[in-house]
């Protein structure tokens, strides 16, 4: 499947999907709906010193994910300066797609099952929602395959 000059696309649409997805986990879910932080089940923030804690871990966390889409848009910009990089729209939302969905898998393996850092959302139907937030890594991993292979058999068909 790689034998295409798309491995450039799909690597800076990835790192951007990754990127993405995890912005929109720190702002929904950290901030605007503040159903967890990084460190919320290991240091519940129930007074000021652990929330001051807790935000200094999602800062940490944003970094990361700010720092992971600089590094895709840099990518994609410099694929484009070089003229390496197919202009496939399918191919290109596949990968973010697949990125969002490995960041989404990935994060919930580790930091909510593994580690049990934190939890989507914690009391009541924890489990669920952590496995409804594997699910939707797998869902959007799928999603993004299949776009990727869409956009490949489209440039095979020009």
């Amino acid at each position: 499947m790689g034998h295409r000059k798309d491995g450039g696309l799909l690597a800076a649409g990835i790192l951007l999907g990754v990127g993405l997805g995890g912005f929109v986990d720190g702002i929904v879910f950290h901030q605007i709906l503040q159903w967890h932080n990084m460190l919320s089940s290991r240091l519940p923030p129930t007074n000021l010193r652990d929330m001051k804690v807790n935000m200094f871990f999602d800062g940490l966390f944003h970094a990361v994910t700010w720092m992971t889409t600089v590094i895709g848009l840099a990518l994609l910009w410099r694929g484009f300066k070089k003229g390496t990089l197919p202009r496939s729209t399918p191919t290109f939302v596949g990968a973010m797609s697949l990125g969002w969905g490995l960041f989404n898998f990935v994060e919930g393996l580790i930091d909510h099952q593994l580690f049990g850092l934190h939890h989507v959302r914690p009391g009541e139907r924890e489990l669920a929602w952590d496995i409804a937030f594997l699910v939707s890594g797998l869902l959007l991993g799928g999603i993004g395959a299949a776009l990727i292979r869409k956009g490949r058999a489209a440039s095979i068909a020009i």
